[in-house]
């Protein structure tokens, strides 16, 4: 780690110009994947990569300057997942004819820059005080300390990489296995769904993690997929389907995930409360930071400075003044607008917090901002169902403008708040990297809108009239669409939602209980509510690398119980880094054939491997294990 206050490179110009580079392009491979296959992949750990390659070219860099250049591509390739999972959606509606990319970049820009203002008095809450665990933070640290170190570690990290990228390759690329293994049966009316992600990367969020969070995703996961869709399937006779695994997630996608919805609004509101501290405290020593860094008053160490609290203040402002702008264009009521901009305001407070602790929790590329969304355009359909009548026809959309600010807030500050882990770790300056999100977001933001209404006219988004065969699946829009559409007709699924919120309640008393006893075994209510509302076969690969984590430190402590190792999980830590290395980076490789004419409609090579290609991708997946396994045993060294 850098000396706190030691004279290093860190903001230079070559790092500007990269890291713009990077974000635009990550941006734009993210939209089309998202799109397409109703994912992102966290760019952090690529672009760190990607950094340090081409500055190794040129001249080495500094740690810090490779941690600026990804803290910016991934704050751009975040930014493409607030637009993504909303603004179909009015086109879906019919509100929109064309993909207008103006306003696209507007309200992605403004609420991305506005999720990054949120983390910063978020900072010194959630990562210092709180001391979360930020998976893919300390994952990408690993990366940036192994390229500048060399050595064994770069070794590990580089051959698990490759191991990352092979399996992801002969996966998404070839085809010769599936991405999940799922499978299913009814017995006597009962529908049973078992499934398992076939990816490094979910194992080794797992390891990183570790086995409490592990344990607390895969119950909610169970209680989903094993417990409320089989009740779900025979209380309401539900009708056979030729395929099982079809029917457990249609009832999961129209019915029980809003289970998880209604977890997550309780839970999120929760965390609020019981943060409520050291949010506060946060924003105070942020002012008081502000003051010790005024002319007479001591100076702060360079790794504690932030952008000062008044800038924060005064870009707030700046931000929120052209949404109400465009709000009023959209809605053409003053009242309204001026309301919805307030509730704008609080909603991507919240959800800024509840998605930086629940990244906190999972990781980026795990982190549910679909299910912040659904709660903040659920809400924001509610009051303007109140406010404009039920017979509103602009009504849904307005929600979905609304959301999408939000979503572009979340979205932000969850990757965000990954990357001031890495500084954290790495000894970078605070307010040189909320300078490079700033950046990123608004880089990201100007080339997603252009990128979208492009995509747009070459394939059209499912849903919306006129889509044709090779339409994107735009699966979140559809959704978002469908619950702005839901309040406004009156057909959501309230029952799920309430039972998510009884639920809720019951887990964080059952928390209060063991917290009472001292037990160091908890139960976060987000980690279930995550596990709830994510599809089972990514819980079930979770799970298995929260199990490794375990097994491999309970070896390690037995074959040397007095030896210190260089940090919890000794190379293991490494390994899991490399795995998401080498699949991130091929997950937005393979992006581009995907979108390339004539080259799309090819890809996977093959088409359905079968029951053999699932067990040659389960057997390769254990050699992943094995591979991690043998990585954590053994002692990290210096």
């Amino acid at each position: 780690m850098n000396q706190q206050n030691e004279p290093v490179a860190e903001l230079t110009l070559r790092v500007v110009i990269l890291g713009i580079v990077l974000a635009m392009i990550l941006s734009a491979a993210n939209a089309y994947l998202g799109l397409f296959a109703g994912m992102t992949v966290s760019a952090s750990i690529p672009a760190a990569v990607v950094s340090m390659g081409l500055f190794r070219m040129l001249r080495k860099a500094s740690i810090l300057e490779n941690n600026l250049v990804q803290t910016a591509a991934s704050a751009g390739e975040s930014v493409a997942a607030g637009a993504i999972f909303t603004l179909p959606a009015l086109l879906i509606l019919g509100f929109w004819t064309e993909m207008n990319f103006l306003y696209v970049t507007l309200l992605c820009g403004l609420g991305g820059l506005l999720g990054v203002l949120f983390t910063i008095p978020l900072r010194r809450s959630l990562i210092i005080q709180e001391k979360l665990q930020f998976p893919e933070g300390v994952a990408t640290a690993e990366v940036l300390e192994a390229g500048q170190k060399g050595g064994r570690g770069l070794a590990v990290l580089i051959k698990t990489a490759i191991a990352g990228a092979i399996y992801k390759t002969a996966s998404l690329g070839a085809g010769l296995w599936p991405e999940a293994m799922e499978g299913g049966t009814r017995i006597s009316g009962w529908l049973l769904y078992g499934g398992i992600g076939l990816s490094p990367a979910l194992l080794s969020v797992g390891f990183i993690v570790g086995l409490n969070i592990a344990v607390l995703i895969f119950v909610g996961g169970a209680m989903n997929w094993l417990a409320a869709i089989p009740l779900y399937a025979i209380l309401t006779d539900t009708p056979a389907g030729p395929d099982v695994v079809d029917s457990a997630y249609a009832i999961w996608k129209s019915h029980t995930r809003y289970i998880g919805v209604g977890a997550m609004v309780i839970g999120g509101f929760w965390t609020i409360f019981q943060m409520r501290r050291t949010l506060l405290s946060g924003i105070f020593s942020g002012l008081r930071a502000y003051k010790q860094a005024a002319p007479g008053q001591q100076q702060l160490d360079r790794t504690e400075k932030d952008i000062p609290m008044k800038w924060v203040l005064w870009l707030t402002v700046a931000s929120v003044i052209p949404l109400f702008v465009l709000y009023e264009i959209f809605i053409k009521s003053t009242p309204i607008s001026l309301t919805m901009a307030v509730f704008m305001v609080g909603a991507a407070f919240i959800f800024s917090a509840v998605a930086g602790y629940m990244a906190g929790l999972v990781g980026s590329s795990n982190n549910p901002i679909s299910g912040v969304t659904i709660a903040t355009v659920l809400f924001c359909a509610l009051l303007l169902l109140g406010l404009m009548g039920k017979g509103s026809a602009s009504g849904p959309a307005v929600a979905i403008i609304v959301g999408s600010v939000v979503c572009s807030a979340a979205a932000i500050a969850g990757d965000n708040m990954q990357d001031l882990k890495t500084g954290y770790i790495v000894g970078a300056t605070p307010w040189r990297q909320q300078t490079l999100q700033i950046v990123g977001t608004l880089s990201g933001a100007v080339i997603v809108g252009p990128v979208m209404a492009l995509l747009n006219h070459a394939y059209g988004f499912a849903g919306a009239p006129g889509a044709g065969e090779k339409a994107l699946s735009a699966p979140q829009a559809n959704l978002m669409a469908s619950i702005a559409q839901g309040v406004f007709a009156g057909n959501l699924p309230w029952t799920m939602i309430f039972i998510g919120m009884a639920l809720a309640a019951v887990i964080i008393a059952c928390d209060l209980w063991l917290k009472a006893r001292n037990s160091t075994f908890r139960l976060p209510i987000l980690a279930v509510a995550i596990g709830i509302y994510l599809p089972f076969q990514l819980s079930v690969a979770i799970f298995i690398g929260g199990l490794l984590h375990f097994a491999a430190g309970r070896v390690r402590r037995s074959m040397a119980p007095k030896t210190e190792f260089e940090k919890e999980g000794g190379m293991g830590l490494l390994a899991a880094s490399g795995l998401i290395t080498g699949e991130a980076l091929i997950g937005i490789l393979l992006a581009i054939p995907y979108v390339l004419p004539g080259v799309k409609d090819k890809m996977p090579l093959v088409k359905d491997a079968g029951s053999v290609g699932a067990i040659a991708g389960v057997v390769c997946l254990l050699a992943v294990c094995w591979m991690l396994y043998r990585a954590a045993v053994k002692r990290a060294e210096s």
